[in-house]
């Protein structure tokens, strides 16, 4: 026999959504019902299969925001799926410094600075994870306040000539950013970790993240959350 090949079709116009990103979300779950052919009588089976969560978005800031010139066609479409991003703390990674830094903070958050005994930064866990955030100001504010630990701890020439970042987790395009304090009185005081990294080692991981950003179709707010892993 022959296997059997389907393809189902779903597709969200857009303006239907909520929110600024147009999103809609949804459940998705197909049933295959068989029924066999004479002689065989009454044989029907009927099976649930898997569960798959797909959303559609219009989101200004990632691929096919205008549909190249077709309205109807904006968007795209993707799946309500806890994304991971992969880092790798491996020799001659290039990310290295930055996958290094983020292990850090998350085996020994209390070593890292700014001080603080009860740090714990999210990210790691799925029950903590984190959020974009696509406003300029409030990425802005969080690359004010870890530029400033960094000035702190290491002096004003951290940098050694543009030799080396401020790196900082969690990121600056997140809500868990170093400047989360100053937009939610509830979340903890300085818990998020500044370390100053060679440039280039730095650049790479940020290349990384928005990369991303994109391929994942990562939302901005709490609709979408993501965490980091560390090979």
């Amino acid at each position: 026999m022959r296997p059997a090949h389907f393809v189902h079709t779903l597709q969200a116009a857009p303006g239907q959504g909520k929110g600024p990103d147009d999103l809609i979300q949804a459940v998705y779950q197909p049933v295959i019902v068989s029924k066999l052919p004479k002689p065989y009588i009454n044989v029907r089976s009927e099976s649930k299969l898997y569960v798959l969560p797909p959303q559609w978005d219009a989101a200004k800031y990632l691929a096919n925001s205008t549909g190249s010139g077709k309205p109807a066609r904006r968007g795209s479409a993707g799946f309500s799926y806890l994304s991971v991003l992969q880092y790798s703390s491996k020799a001659g990674a290039p990310e290295r410094a930055v996958a290094q830094h983020i292990d850090k903070a998350f085996r020994d958050p209390k070593s890292t600075k700014p001080e603080n005994p009860k740090k714990s930064v999210p990210g790691y866990d799925v029950n903590r994870p984190l959020h974009r955030t696509n406003d300029a100001k409030r990425k802005n504010d969080n690359r004010r306040k870890s530029i400033s630990q960094c000035v702190k701890y290491w002096g004003k020439g951290y940098s050694q000539g543009k030799k080396f970042d401020c790196d900082e987790f969690p990121f600056a395009s997140t809500y868990e950013g170093a400047a989360q304090r100053d937009y939610d009185n509830s979340a903890m005081e300085n818990n998020f970790s500044v370390l100053p990294i060679p440039s280039k080692e730095n650049q790479a991981g940020g290349t990384l993240l928005q990369s991303f950003y994109a391929k994942h179709r990562i939302l901005n707010g709490t609709d979408d959350a993501f965490v980091v892993r560390i090979n």
